[in-house]
């Protein structure tokens, strides 16, 4: 499969690169569906200038992204453009791997259910095979490397480019069984962009899941093995803090970053829920629909990870496209992370309801967002609430295809336990819900 991947990153540097050269590449650069004032990369070379010249980034209200990021380009800022190819490549293969190894685990678990009769009789169809498995990690990757969202991420060069990566190292990681890698990754990632925080809960039980723990002993070494990963995250965490202090010599980062995607005040179009809200909002109210709106992140994390306990993997798709859709400053980027993985749930598609009308709402509102705002800003023909209608339909869009995966799930493994074909005590068909 070393082959056929290697053809496929070939293929997406080569359409980056002609894009790169191209002149739609100043157009990208500029559209607020690919970059947002998070991770714009003329903030980037702004922070940059001002640091050559003796002068803190972060003394305005125009750079927000870590210092790691302004120290990283100042050495690379003449190959950035190469810099963000490499990170799609790594994080495409790092995604392979991760879903190489997870398939294993996978079919190995499925092979031990049946041995020990843990499925119904009749559910031969909802079998996986080792054939149906073995092309999904390319799927995978190209998935990742050929989707749209992520070419004009990487051409734009937004520095959403550089939290996937890091993302995706702690997947491979935390699939990889290694916890203190997957707690370094899950640092940095937070570190870098404050709403992966709500994947360690799906990183911490997929590592009490590889490693068996007995029943009898199951809870001593819960705890233990918890506060261990709780230690090294919050270590690593500190250290990363500590460390752009001392780079500085200023605490300033600390609110030009996380109070920056925390109290969201520049309200700069996007495809986020945010921006028109506040826009329109009464300012003695910001405050209070803020942490409404922020809490939308993480809320979900604790039902989710009860109800979804004994499948962690699923969860960290869920919550990666949690993070996407309710995050203060979303971008095309973040959505193409997640969608990366669904060729991951392909024996889910018989059980979905919505995909083709979903699918086609995605499409259609990808393609309206260049032209009504278009018609808002150039022609003057239109203004804010059409292209906020489209934002909103989007996000819809988004949590009816997560919502639909998340029914089908529940609904095979419901089907695995209990048959495929269910009936009434009266002989007639029954019908599943979802509740």
């Amino acid at each position: 499969m070393a082959a056929p991947l290697v053809l496929v990153v070939l293929i997406a540097v080569t359409v980056r690169a002609v894009l790169f050269r191209s002149s739609l590449a100043e157009f990208i650069s500029e559209r607020v569906e690919v970059v947002s004032p998070l991770n714009s990369w003329k903030r980037v070379v702004e922070g940059l200038s001002l640091l050559d010249l003796g002068i803190s980034p972060y003394s305005g209200d125009l750079f927000h992204e870590t210092p790691f990021i302004i120290y990283l380009f100042h050495f690379l800022i003449d190959y950035a453009e190469l810099v963000f190819m490499i990170l799609d490549a790594l994080t495409a293969i790092a995604l392979y791997l991760a879903v190489q190894d997870y398939n294993k685990a996978m079919f190995k678990k499925q092979k031990l259910q049946l041995e020990l009769n843990q499925y119904a009789p009749d559910v031969a169809e909802l079998i996986r095979t080792p054939l149906e498995m073995y092309y999904i990690p390319l799927k995978v990757a190209v998935f990742y490397l050929l989707n749209p969202y992520t070419v004009l991420a990487c051409v734009a060069k937004s520095t959403c480019a550089i939290n996937n990566t890091i993302i995706a190292f702690f997947i491979l990681a935390t699939v990889k069984g290694s916890a203190f890698l997957s707690a370094i990754f899950l640092a940095l990632a937070t570190f870098q962009s404050l709403y992966p925080l709500t994947l360690f809960a799906p990183a911490l039980l997929y590592l009490l899941q590889r490693e068996y723990i007995p029943v009898k002993v199951r809870c001593h070494n819960f705890w233990y093995y918890t506060s261990q990963y709780i230690v090294m995250y919050l270590g690593s965490l500190g250290v990363l803090v500590c460390l752009c202090f001392f780079l500085l010599h200023s605490w300033d980062f600390i609110s030009s970053t996380y109070g920056f995607i925390l109290s969201v005040p520049d309200l700069t179009p996007n495809i986020g829920l945010f921006w028109y809200f506040f826009a329109e909002m009464f300012e003695h109210f910001s405050l209070f629909f803020v942490c409404v709106f922020q809490i939308n992140v993480f809320f979900y994390t604790i039902p989710l990870s009860v109800k979804l306990k004994e499948h962690p993997m699923f969860l960290m798709f869920v919550q990666i496209a949690i993070i996407s859709i309710f995050k203060s400053y979303p971008t095309v980027g973040d959505v193409s992370l997640y969608m990366a993985f669904l060729p991951m749930w392909s024996h889910l598609y018989r059980f979905l309801r919505n995909i083709f009308i979903v699918s086609c709402v995605l499409v259609v509102c990808s393609l309206l967002f260049p032209v009504l705002w278009h018609l808002w800003i150039y022609a003057g023909s239109a203004n804010s609430n059409f292209y906020y209608a489209i934002t909103l339909s989007f996000n819809v869009g988004q949590i009816l295809l997560i919502s639909d995966y998340f029914y089908a799930y529940l609904r095979r493994e419901y089907h695995l336990s209990h048959g495929l074909y269910l009936r009434r005590k009266d002989g007639t068909e029954a019908t599943l819900v979802l509740k």
